[in-house]
């Protein structure tokens, strides 16, 4: 049976010691590692010999009798990010810790860097526009090699994903349907990227490739124009109309944001980018909604640019999960538009809910 949750009431506590909680978190040393698929073939039917897949891990594995792992759960990073994200004060210290709902002590959490993220290949290792046309189908398979061979998990007590990573939970829980217990994906949608959403991908990959300075990908200097627009729809798409008037009170303060885009597009790398944007260009898991067997609950929130919840999309979609729970997140001072998937004290209540639905 379905439950659809439009608007749910979180508890009002979590938010008045969020910052407090923030302040007070430990830093996690996670183990580090790569394992190397080698030969691995892409939907494009482009191969490398070797593909690099960073991760890293946080706890130790547990199996039963049987030999067969019940602890490990997988958190997937969304597009530019990369595992080390989820290190981050406003997750980790909300999760990570003695007692709280995914303590390290009794999980063994992995954290992958996606192909042409973070640590693992990528093209600005030196193959440039050279480099294999990868997609979520693509990335998600490169995940499972990981999980089951390098890290010797078969089976996933959960899989969380933000943005990108929600998406790829849903490709995951329709290609490896059995592998999980239990799914949370956060800020996306399970449909074709479409609407406006494409709009500001394809304006963004646009404006890499028809800077003169990208070359065909072949730069010398990165195209810094060309980066300068993409970091400018970027700060757009993933922006919150609450926290940026909180923040930037001033003129001058929303000014001197915008001047310090150039600085942030400074620390990308253009071939990468343009590679992460349209990996999404293949995705849709809408036909096999009804595939997936895994409990889902799927959050979103409702200041959010990319998946904004007047689409209707996620009420229609979520009626055909076997075992589903669509919940939106109303605006409030403690969302944080599309990045709200970061900030657990919003949402941890529902992991638990989750949590304590799947346990056996």
């Amino acid at each position: 049976m379905i439950l659809f949750v439009r608007v749910v009431p979180l508890i009002a506590a979590l938010f008045a010691t969020a910052t407090a909680s923030a302040q007070a978190t430990p830093t996690y040393s996670a183990i580090e590692g790569d394992y190397v698929a080698h030969d691995f073939k892409f939907k494009s039917n482009e191969q490398l010999p070797e593909l690099r897949l960073h991760y890293r891990t946080l706890g130790k594995l547990v199996r039963d009798a049987q030999g067969r792992s019940t602890n490990a759960i997988l958190i997937l990073h969304g597009t530019g990010g990369s595992g080390q994200q989820f290190l981050q004060p406003q997750f980790a210290g909300e999760l990570f810790g003695p007692g709280q709902l995914l303590d390290i002590n009794r999980y063994f959490v992995i954290l992958p860097d996606g192909i042409g993220h973070g640590k693992s290949s990528k093209p600005s290792d030196g193959m440039h526009a050279h480099f294999p046309a990868y997609d979520y189908d693509d990335m998600v398979a490169a995940q499972h090699l990981l999980v089951t061979r390098g890290l010797g998990v078969q089976h996933l007590r959960l899989i969380m994903g933000t943005s990108m990573g929600c998406m790829h939970s849903f490709v995951w829980a329709e290609t490896y349907p059995d592998f999980m217990d239990a799914l949370m994906p956060m800020a996306c949608l399970p449909v074709q990227i479409a609407g406006r959403n494409r709009v500001w991908r394809k304006m963004l990959m646009d404006a890499i490739r028809d800077d003169p300075a990208w070359n065909g990908g072949e730069y010398t200097e990165e195209p810094k124009a060309g980066l300068r627009t993409a970091e400018d729809i970027l700060v757009i798409a993933g922006s919150a109309p609450l926290v940026m008037q909180r923040t930037l009170l001033t003129r001058d303060a929303a000014d001197k944001y915008v001047d310090d885009a150039e600085k942030r597009a400074g620390t990308l790398d253009a071939n990468d980018l343009l590679y992460q944007v349209n990996a999404s260009r293949n995705y849709d898991p809408s036909p096999q909604l009804e595939k997936i067997a895994a409990s889902v609950l799927w959050i979103n929130s409702a200041d959010d640019f990319i998946n904004p919840p007047e689409l209707g999309i996620a009420e229609k979609e979520s009626k055909r999960l076997k075992n589903g729970t669509f919940v939106l997140l109303p605006i409030s001072e403690q969302t944080h538009g599309h990045g709200t998937h970061t900030w657990a004290v919003v949402w941890q209540p529902y992991l638990k809910q989750l949590l304590e639905k799947t346990a056996h």
